[in-house]
This record gives structure tokens, C-alpha cells and sequence, in this order.
């Protein structure tokens, strides 16, 4: 059985939740999204929770239930809160800005690095931190994801870009012992 599906999903106040067919449609304050259903997963509404159900025992039934439930949920708190990640830039010289609709980075390459922003994503720029936003997890997370691969915190200085509070592991240098034999 699994441990997420059997949680009952509260819907809070100012959201609306619609069954259209194989789609779930989430609205809230902040927007609307869609989640589509497995049709192995039940869903049965009362008052103010939703609870699902597998139709059967078979192993991907399952594994849907968690990953139904898990959706629904992500979807109810983007139209409510939404999602944020944040990124550090640290280096001598690295420089982030916003120009029209691009994030242009300048991180130790011979050129500028310039990152569309994606539409259903708002990106804020404030000294040496990029904030990505929306109501999609999966779109902020992914953007966040490929904005911090354009340069990746390298293990001997730590330069590069990297989520806040993530600890890089650093490395020693060459040792100065070694050489003199």
C-alpha cells in the first residue's frame, strides 16, 4: 500500500477543484492548472477532501495512487503559495541581470550567457541572487536546474552557481610537500 495515497488531500478555502474527464483542474487565487488521472486511481470528493482510491492490486496501480495524490497536492499549493527556488552566483567578476525577456549571465566564459526565460516562470535578479518562480514545481524546478548546469559550483573554489544553502564539498589543491623529493 502505499504511505502518500492513503493521506486525504485538504482543499483549502479559495480553491475550486473540477473533474473533467481524465483531467483534474485545480483553480485557485493564483491560477489554474490541470492534472491528468490514471484511470486505475479513484477519486471520491467530500466536503472539504479529496481521498483516492486504487481500482486494483497491480504494482503500477500503485505507484500511480502516490504519484496522483502527490500531484493534486503540488497543484492545489501552486495556485495557493506557488513555488520558489533560489540560486547564489560566487566568483570573482560573476554578474547576473535581467534584459528584456533573458537572464544574462556573465560567469568567467569569453561571452555572455543569455538564458530565455521561460513564460509560466518569473525570474528576479538581486545582487548575487536569482529567485525562479511559478506554480508548476516541475517547470521551476527544471529552470532552476538548468540555469545552475550553465556553471556548476567546481569542487576547489567553489565558484559557479548553486541552489541557496546547498554545502559543495571542496578539495584540496595540489600539495606543496609532494613535489620536493
Amino acid at each position: 500500500m502505499s504511505k502518500i495515497g492513503k493521506k486525504p488531500i485538504e482543499i483549502p478555502s479559495g480553491v475550486s477543484i473540477k473533474f473533467e474527464g481524465s483531467a483534474i483542474v485545480v483553480a485557485g487565487p493564483r491560477g489554474s492548472l490541470t492534472v491528468k488521472k490514471p484511470k486505475s486511481v479513484e477519486l471520491t470528493e467530500s466536503g472539504s477532501t479529496i481521498v483516492l482510491q486504487p481500482s486494483d492490486d497491480l504494482k503500477q496501480t500503485i505507484m500511480d495512487w502516490g504519484t496522483t495524490r502527490s500531484l493534486i497536492q503540488n497543484a492545489i499549493e501552486g495556485v495557493t503559495t506557488g513555488f520558489v527556488k533560489k540560486l547564489e552566483l560566487e566568483g570573482v567578476g560573476f554578474k547576473v541581470s535581467i534584459e528584456g525577456n533573458e537572464l544574462v549571465l556573465k560567469v568567467g566564459f569569453s561571452h555572455l550567457v543569455r538564458f530565455p526565460i521561460p513564460k509560466d516562470v518569473s525570474i528576479t535578479v538581486e545582487k548575487n541572487v536569482i529567485t525562479v518562480s511559478g506554480n508548476e514545481k516541475q517547470i521551476v524546478g527544471q529552470t532552476a536546474a538548468v540555469i545552475r548546469k550553465i556553471k556548476k559550483p567546481e569542487p576547489y573554489l567553489g565558484k559557479g552557481i548553486r541552489y541557496q544553502g546547498e554545502v559543495i564539498r571542496r578539495k584540496d589543491g595540489k600539495k606543496a610537500g609532494a613535489a620536493a623529493k
